[in-house]
């Protein structure tokens, strides 16, 4: 690596390690109730909205109150969003006159976005309308990120109380993760890219004349250009604090627009990690062991950093078959050097190998450069981090509790070592755990391969591979993978909108949300009954490196054995071929 992506990636990091704490100090404030900064600004209006909702926020809720709770919301979600993008056609607000979309496609749209996957098999500025766009997938960006705030918050309530079943009130948790956190954020976000020349505007389209005519496919004389616009920095804002994903544009974050500047790049990728990294501190505040908390931000950066560095060399060693042609891929002064296809100029290596990484060990989805157009293991690269399960800082609440997951699992595994029940937190981990957290681990694993085996072996699934091979193998693979770990990118060379890919990706999508968080609302209603055990002198400690490298361990050989085969035929096939320069 040179000096600029060393001095790129090493000031990220500092910047990110450094708001860790207080964002992690905030969020502890917000959802133990205790006084915050916004407190006498919002508590008026947060006390309104449970008096109009009835929402009684001292009642307690067990773990199966939560998950109804949940389920509900959700459900209300869906139909709600099916039935703006439905209607669309007849709904006010739409200027461009765009008519409403298919079944299949709204379905899976709706599902997508109410489960913080945000995949779009459309381009945004082209089929929806500022009403769509606002009223439905904004709001959903906001209320799917407050929801996983909350699972992972009533996971937490169950590892650090005890001999009680309740796990908080999922209502006020989302009322407060939404006024106090991601309202309050996507503001401050949303105005600072303005700045950098993000478009912000209740304007639908502007015209620009061109500096010099063309023709268009016709042969007629093409003298302007329509350019799409709308409320595009308030949309941009939350898709990445709530690592939500779901561009404006069809570009996602490659288009200027969304983000124009190296400093607009800079602060989208910190905003995805933020939240993600900030819940790791809350953790251990609210487990009275900051050491925790800074063990599993340890951990996920253990695991980011090499595929980082991976992704980067990868990319900076270019492709070899494009040697013979007299391609110049060595860096210099006027260029990055590399594989630059797929690519913006503005972001270069650096800031586009950045932003992947943190997209996909995140289950945010945005994009600033084509994942389709990275080398073989640079593509392996995003594709692995959704497959670990998105813990490597993971989605807002849904990397933590994953992680969580995997450090009891982690426990557990320690104690057959040594022939004792194992305890997290002063809590005995018993087979009724273990099975919750199998299946919150197993069951989006199965979704990923049976999903892969369905589309491989059916023609409707096959028909939307744009290039034959490895390459379009690894394109269904990291389509279903991104379905089920609710991330949202994608291989573009995949054509996915048709009723087969719409509605398998809708139903993958709803099982890498649901069939994780039920088991780990379950886990948190088993652990919060238990009482808490004094610890003796056969207890593992779970802030220690030698746990950071248990866990670390763990996680790497469930995602080895369990996807190392698939990842065999796709971009270790390619990886192959491509040095072989075939």
């Amino acid at each position: 690596m040179n000096g600029n992506l060393l001095l790129q990636y090493g000031l990220f990091f500092g910047v990110l390690l450094a708001l860790t704490k207080p964002m992690g100090a905030y969020l502890a404030r917000v959802f133990q109730g205790e006084r915050t900064l916004l407190g006498r600004a919002l508590g008026p209006f947060e006390r309104l909205v449970y008096r109009v909702l009835g929402i009684h926020a001292d009642d307690p809720m067990d773990w199966k109150q939560y998950a109804l709770a949940l389920l509900a919301f959700s459900g209300v979600g869906i139909a709600w969003l099916v039935a703006i993008l439905r209607l669309q056609g007849v709904l006010p607000f739409n200027p461009e006159g765009f008519p409403g979309m298919s079944w299949d496609l709204s379905l899976n749209t709706a599902v997508s976005f109410v489960t913080n996957t945000n995949w779009q098999n459309y381009g945004g500025e082209a089929s929806l309308s500022p009403l769509s766009q606002a009223a439905g997938l904004a709001v959903q960006n906001f209320a799917s990120a407050a929801a996983g705030i909350a699972i992972a918050v009533a996971l937490i309530r169950g590892l650090t109380r005890r001999s009680t079943r309740d796990v908080g009130n999922f209502w006020v948790d989302v009322v407060r993760g939404t006024l106090y956190v991601l309202l309050p954020l996507s503001l401050v976000l949303a105005l600072a890219l303005v700045s950098q020349g993000v478009v912000q505007t209740l304007d639908t389209h502007a015209t620009a004349s061109l500096l010099q005519p063309v023709r268009d496919a016709d042969g007629h004389e093409v003298t302007e250009q329509v350019l799409s616009l709308g409320p595009v920095a308030s949309q941009v804002a939350i898709k990445m604090l709530g690592t939500n994903g779901g561009g404006f544009y069809n570009a996602n974050s490659a288009h200027p627009f969304e983000n124009p500047t190296a400093l607009a790049n800079f602060l989208q990728i910190l905003a995805i990690l933020l939240i993600p990294a900030g819940l790791t501190w809350m953790f251990g505040k609210m487990a009275g062991d900051t050491r925790q908390g800074w063990t599993l931000l340890a951990v996920m950066l253990v695991l980011l950093l090499p595929m980082l560095w991976l992704g980067t060399a990868a990319e900076q060693g270019g492709n070899p078959m494009l040697m013979p042609l007299g391609v110049d891929q060595a860096a210099g002064p006027l260029s990055a050097g590399g594989n630059l296809e797929g690519k913006e100029v503005r972001f270069g290596i650096a800031g586009s190998v950045l932003f992947t990484a943190a997209t996909t060990g995140a289950s945010c989805g945005a994009v600033n450069a084509m994942h389709d157009s990275y080398t073989p293991l640079g593509g392996l690269v995003p594709l692995w981090l959704i497959q670990l399960g998105e813990i490597v800082f993971g989605g807002v609440g849904s990397g933590l509790y994953g992680m969580l997951v995997f450090a009891i699992l982690a426990v557990f595994v320690a104690g057959l070592m040594v022939g004792r029940t194992p305890e997290y937190l002063g809590k005995k981990i018993e087979a009724y755990d273990i099975q919750m957290a199998s299946l919150a681990i197993l069951v989006p694993a199965a979704a990923i391969l049976v999903g892969t085996a369905v589309a491989v072996m059916a023609p409707a699934g096959r028909a939307g591979i744009a290039n034959p091979g490895p390459h379009g193998f690894t394109e269904i693979l990291y389509a279903v993978s991104s379905a089920v770990g609710n991330n949202g990118s994608a291989f573009a060379g995949l054509s996915g909108n048709t009723p087969f890919w719409n509605l398998l990706l809708a139903l993958l999508m709803f099982v890498g949300r649901f069939f994780i968080a039920l088991p780990v609302l379950a886990l948190a209603g088993s652990l919060a009954a238990k009482k808490r055990v004094p610890a003796g002198a056969g207890t593992l400690p779970t802030h220690t490196p030698l746990f950071a490298l248990m866990l670390v361990s763990v996680i790497v050989v469930v995602g080895a054995l369990t996807y190392l085969p698939a990842l065999a035929l796709g971009p270790v096939v390619e990886h192959l071929q491509m040095i072989a320069g075939r």
